[in-house]
């Protein structure tokens, strides 16, 4: 199979679960605001790995652990879901990994800005003049 065709699977698949998850009737599911980030299906379409994040849930990790279990449980149904949808040969089975990309791009960018600056260059500038190794104008 060519990568081109795997490709627009994984992106099939990751828009059919974002509007069947909104279908979900388990109330750790629906009660969530769910976001699936990519989904990774294997070539011979047997098993795919659904990439998921969770807004505002990430700071409590007993949330994250009920939304898995949620996930896990509704697995069934939203396979049968998908097969009705997708035109595939075969459905995958379904794992769900939490994406821990977007919390720790956030992360990163709070490090970045609360790191400050200074202009080394006046500073070597300075001490070269004060050491007489530059003409001062």
């Amino acid at each position: 199979m060519s990568k081109y065709r795997n490709s627009r699977i994984n992106d099939a698949v990751t828009l059919e679960l974002s509007s069947i998850l909104r279908e979900v009737k388990d109330p750790r599911v629906s009660g969530a605001l769910i976001t699936v980030t990519g989904a990774e299906v294997t070539a011979d379409l047997k098993y795919a790995k659904i990439y998921y994040s969770v807004l505002g849930a990430d700071d409590d990790a007993e949330a994250m652990k009920d939304i898995a279990k949620g996930l896990k449980s509704a697995a069934g149904f939203i396979r049968g879901q998908l097969a009705h949808r997708l035109n595939l040969r075969m459905t995958p089975e379904l794992t769900f990994i939490a994406d821990e990309s977007m919390r720790r791009g956030v992360e990163i960018a709070a490090k970045i800005n609360s790191l400050e600056f200074s202009d080394a260059g006046e500073d070597i500038q300075e001490d070269a003049e004060q050491d007489g190794e530059i003409d001062a104008e």
